[in-house]
């Protein structure tokens, strides 16, 4: 046990407590701990909103903290529980014994008369919070990578691992359970099967889903930059995008050779393409306005700017990864596959971590806050400090390449 190393700080805190023979430091730790409920895959397909209890021979309940949660598997799925909760549920037919990471060093079997439902009760009212703190970085120091390209893989999805206060490194993902994860994507990407995760994890990963108008416009930008070798005023960045707009217009309307022959296309109404002038103008304003802000606030360098939006789409890949294999879409070998990739991806857009985060940023910025710099602009810029500053973050621990 002196050799132990416990996979997170839920654990540490349990084990703490357990090596100094502090059961009510256990206990305190235990009711801000997040307990996850095994259960048949098959029983709770057919009724998501039943949690049964499931004992062993020895009439024990087995029930995992997040950092102990064995490897995902086909059968078997995890609801996510509070001590309180166990404490409400239990009545006298129910397990003698709730049995907390079984087989571990900080295991305990806790016994379930009325009087230690009592404390249970007790220790969860006293408790000032439960599970992992959102806008923190929290990892696995057992059971999940922390360097090699499968960890940048997974950090390029650290946003979202911070803002929602989950192991960034976590790749056996289990998420907050097995129903609250199909539920997330159902109601926040429309997926319910296999097939439908796959099919929206392939446009992350191919930076489909991120507007291309917002990268077109960022592109023209980094062309004049590479051509003139320094910063690109915002009039000839404009201009510039105007001329590549009317030039593309002009070149969709003339004719084509094809092997059906020569084919005479329309040209797109002048209205249209004015428009679409327009709006990219007004693009470049609200971007170049974001970036003066991030300039002020300590997400860009003095003279800094960003490169792409891609990043954004790269990262919810890497979480989409792990959210399939929660939802058991896909296996744990498909979410590396992905992640790899994803981090891959973003090698080739980024040239730092630094960079690439300032691209999730404006990505998720110019997506939700609309330039009214509140609460999504002040999470963006949060998650974007604590990744670049916290010395436990990975951006801070992988190199870039």
């Amino acid at each position: 046990m002196d050799e132990w190393t416990a996979p997170s700080v839920i654990e540490r805190e349990l084990y703490g407590a357990k090596a100094r023979g502090d059961w009510g430091a256990y206990m305190d730790a235990l009711a801000r701990a997040e307990l996850f409920l095994p259960q048949p895959r098959a029983q709770i397909d057919a009724d998501p909103a039943a949690a049964r209890f499931h004992p062993d021979a020895a009439n024990t309940l087995a029930v995992y903290t997040r950092g102990m949660l064995p490897a995902p598997d086909a059968h078997t799925v995890y609801l996510r529980q509070s001590l309180a909760w166990f404490a409400n549920a239990w009545d006298h037919r129910d397990p003698s014994h709730l049995a907390v990471n079984p087989g571990s060093p900080v295991e305990a079997y806790l016994t379930t008369t009325p009087a230690d439902l009592a404390r249970w009760r007790a220790h969860w009212d006293a408790a000032d919070s439960w599970g992992l703190a959102p806008g923190a970085v929290h990892a696995l120091y057992t059971g999940g990578p922390l360097h090699g390209p499968v960890a940048r893989g997974l950090a390029v999805g650290a946003h979202l691992a911070v803002s929602n206060g989950e192991f960034w490194n976590a790749l056996a993902y289990h998420g907050n359970g097995y129903t609250r994860e199909r539920e997330r994507l159902r109601t926040m990407w429309e997926i319910d099967d296999a097939a439908g995760w796959f099919a929206v994890l392939q446009r992350m990963l191919d930076a489909e889903i991120v507007s291309p108008v917002w990268e077109f416009a960022l592109r023209v930008r980094r062309v004049l930059a590479s051509d003139f070798a320094g910063p690109v005023d915002v009039e000839h960045w404009r201009h510039a995008a105007e001329v590549s707009l009317r030039r593309s217009a002009e070149l969709a309307a003339q004719p084509r050779l094809t092997p059906d022959g020569v084919t005479v296309a329309e040209p797109r109404p002048a209205a249209e393409v004015e428009g679409e002038i327009a709006g990219v103008r007004r693009l470049i304003g609200r971007i170049t306005r974001y970036e003066q802000r991030f300039r002020a606030d300590g997400l860009l360098p003095a003279g800094g700017w960003v490169r792409s939006v891609e990043g954004w789409d790269y990262g919810r890949a890497s979480q989409m990864a792990r959210w399939g294999v929660a939802c058991r879409y896909g296996t744990v070998q498909d979410a590396e596959r992905a992640v790899l990739r994803a981090g891959r991806q973003a090698l080739g857009a980024y040239r730092s971590w630094a960079e690439f985060s300032a691209g999730y940023a404006l990505a998720r910025c110019l997506h939700f806050d609309e330039e009214e710099f509140g609460s999504w602009y002040e999470s963006s810029l949060a998650t974007h400090l604590t990744l670049t500053t916290d010395p436990a973050s990975p951006f801070l621990n992988i190199p870039w390449e």
